[in-house]
């Protein structure tokens, strides 16, 4: 059942409650894994897939109450696929299953005929699914999966010499009897409730310790796998990390900096569910919304027509419309009962990008918060940005439904659309009383800088580089970096003429381009998808009027080659135990834009179940496993085997390092 609830009303929910911190109690519960995993999305999820279906016992934990992350909980329901790899449905096994699953539900992909993407969903219903593969994975491979949900990592112990993981001290928390059920607040509301060890007015809290399921056959008892959407374990083991833009190096050209700058991540987006109706229904005006009103717009001229923006990610569409085309894009029209979530840059995407409104916070701001201190971990997040995040779509909507104004395009271009009503409810899309997603859609977290490799002194890397398709012949790489720096780009591009070019046999300017994405020989899955900015803004707040994105934040931005996911980019310094899912693996600002969207993040976790699985069974630590590159190592030819048997590609078809031609791949 789906309810109207007055943005009036819902900006209410917006006011925070105190907590009061107190020191940790002892544990109430204590639960023995072989694989802590850490985060629910579809990384999390794809670990424990794997690693149920590889017999293990399973602990995994999430902060919200949906399993799914991106589809479900993030609200972002419509899977971003490349046209090629879906049309030959090279994906792991695990989610293709995903997508058959879909289909099945509702006897068709796409029941939101949506025109972004082949699939767009009922986020509460990719919960429902998921779970049921994890349940269905844990009797098919007789693992066992201990599940906790509205569950928060709170401390870590770690040993004596720094190298392993422990413990982890999770905190569960659950409506208390007289309080309203969960997903009655936002997240900026209750974050700090969730991570804090006291019973509060709203939340009981039950005390989690994981420790490692005895074993007298392996002295590598356990490993961790960070799987959350910031990359809150690598900041609480406090191994090395970078967050925001890296500094322009040939590796990364296209940087918009000269020097690292963390405060700028892409932006973060609470997503909400509107459907169509028949009669005009009431719309009242948030008392915040002329703050955030200067910032929102269709952005481009060949996007501004609001039919195109519902039907964008419409999730659900019972009835098929006319056929229409706008912009050179073709989709079926609204009709009543239809129901659009919505996702959209100059909308309910937030963008702060400045030391004084950064979402996630860099080293020195968790040291200043006392969040790395024993029992002081919050989640790393400024809970002043997450509300300004949720007060910002709220008012999105309302310009969506009212607004007359557009920010980029002028005036005569956006039109009131009443027939609409904003869906809250604990039934509704969403699963929220106050409509927005129970957690915002975060695109770049914490990335770890890996351990030393071959070719990589100072910590491996995937960088821009290694998958951008872009032409460095373009007269600004010339002009803009230092000759010895070009020089090092159009060698780092040459393949086999690089040597020539590194001793001028050869002039930059002549030297061939490969064209490929890098292959790399530790590669344990794959990914493709295109180098996507939501860039932040130059000021603060993101929302003030005439505020502009960082400027040459887009610069990188554009096609990739099919990639792959090199295990050394998911392995961290310092923690031997802990395995890196999802956002965080090692990768830059530039391509990480490419290496955050659905498929991939299922291919990271079934790599990260799978090798965790293997260095069990092997009782090695996965580091072990790629030292010595560019040697070969046989058992990391095993796991690869194990993989691509299990239908876990690692590499594209055709695609090897004789093969110049990728055209089938663009």
């Amino acid at each position: 059942m789906k309810r109207l609830i007055s943005i009036t009303l819902l900006t209410t929910f917006l006011t925070p409650y105190s907590v009061t911190a107190t020191p940790p109690r002892n544990p109430d519960q204590t639960v023995n894994c072989e694989i802590l995993i850490v985060g629910g999305g579809l990384s999390g999820v794809a670990a424990a897939y794997e690693s149920l279906l590889a017999g293990n016992t399973v602990c995994l934990t999430e902060i919200t109450d949906w399993l799914g992350g991106q589809i479900s909980s993030q609200g972002t329901s419509a899977l971003d696929e490349r046209p090629t790899q879906r049309a030959k449905q090279f994906y792991a096994r695990g989610y293709l299953e995903l997508r058959n699953r879909i289909q099945k539900k509702y006897q068709k992909l796409n029941p939101g005929d949506c025109w972004v993407s082949d699939s767009c969903f009922l986020p509460g219903d990719a919960h429902d699914i998921i779970y049921q593969m994890l349940k269905d994975a844990e009797k098919q491979g007789k693992g066992k999966l201990n599940l906790f949900l509205n569950t928060v990592i709170k401390d870590l112990q770690i040993s004596e010499n720094g190298k392993i993981i422990n413990s982890a001290i999770a905190i569960q928390y659950q409506p208390t009897k007289n309080s309203p059920p969960l997903n009655t607040f936002t997240l900026s509301q209750t974050i700090d409730d969730a991570y804090n060890y006291q019973n509060s007015t709203n939340f009981n809290k039950n005390i989690i310790r994981f420790i490692p399921k005895k074993s007298t056959q392996n002295n590598h008892q356990w490993y961790v796998i960070d799987a959350t959407e910031t990359g809150e374990i690598i900041a609480l083991a406090d191994v090395p990390y970078r967050l925001g833009i890296d500094p322009i190096s040939y590796l990364e050209p296209s940087s918009s900096s000269s020097t690292n700058y963390s405060y700028c991540t892409q932006g973060f987006t609470y997503t909400f569910a509107m459907e169509a109706t028949r009669e005009p229904q009431p719309q009242i005006m948030p008392p915040f919304y002329n703050q955030y009103a200067p910032y929102f717009s269709y952005e481009l001229s060949r996007l501004a027509n609001f039919d195109l923006v519902f039907t964008y990610r419409r999730i659900w569409s019972p009835e098929t419309g006319k056929n229409t085309k706008f912009g050179g894009i073709n989709f079926t029209s609204p009709t009543p009962g239809d129901i659009s979530m919505q996702n959209w840059t100059w909308g309910n995407d937030y963008r702060p990008g400045t030391a004084q409104d950064n979402l996630i916070y860099t080293r020195q701001q968790l040291n200043a918060t006392g969040q790395l201190q024993p029992g002081g971990w919050k989640g790393g997040l400024r809970t002043r940005t997450l509300r300004k995040g949720e007060e910002n779509a709220l008012a999105y909507y309302y310009w969506l439904v009212s607004g007359n104004t557009d920010s980029q395009l002028g005036a005569n271009v956006k039109k009131p659309q009443p027939n609409h009503r904003f869906l809250t409810g604990i039934n509704s899309p969403m699963g929220t009383v106050h409509g927005l997603s129970k957690y915002p859609y975060i695109r770049e977290g914490r990335r770890i800088i890996g351990r030393r490799s071959w070719g990589q002194p100072q910590g491996f890397t995937i960088w821009e580089i290694d998958i951008s398709r872009r032409n460095y012949n373009d007269e600004y790489y010339r002009q803009t970096l230092p000759k010895k720096t070009y020089r090092q780009l159009k060698a780092a591009l040459a393949g086999l003429e690089a040597v020539s070019v590194i001793t001028g046999q050869v002039s930059p300017e002549k030297a061939m381009k490969r064209s490929r994405s890098t292959i790399f020989p530790d590669s344990v899955g794959i990914g493709h998808y295109a180098i996507d900015f939501h860039p932040c803004m130059e000021n603060s707040p993101p929302e003030a009027p005439g505020n502009k994105e960082r400027a040459g934040e887009r610069r990188g931005a554009g096609q990739a080659y099919p990639f792959q996911i090199a295990l050394r980019a998911m392995i961290p310094q310092k923690i031997d135990n802990l395995l890196v899912g999802g956002k965080s693996i090692a990768t830059s600002h530039i391509a990480a834009a490419a290496y955050r969207v659905h498929s991939f993040e299922w291919s990271v976790g079934v790599a990260a179940g799978t090798v965790a699985s293997f260095a069990l069974k092997e009782n090695i630590f996965p580091y072990q496993l790629v030292d010595d590159l560019p040697r070969s190592e046989p058992k990391l030819q095993v796991l690869k085997r194990i993989l691509e048997k299990s239908g876990n590609p690692t590499a594209f078809p055709d695609t090897s390092i004789f093969n110049q031609n990728w055209q089938d791949w663009k």
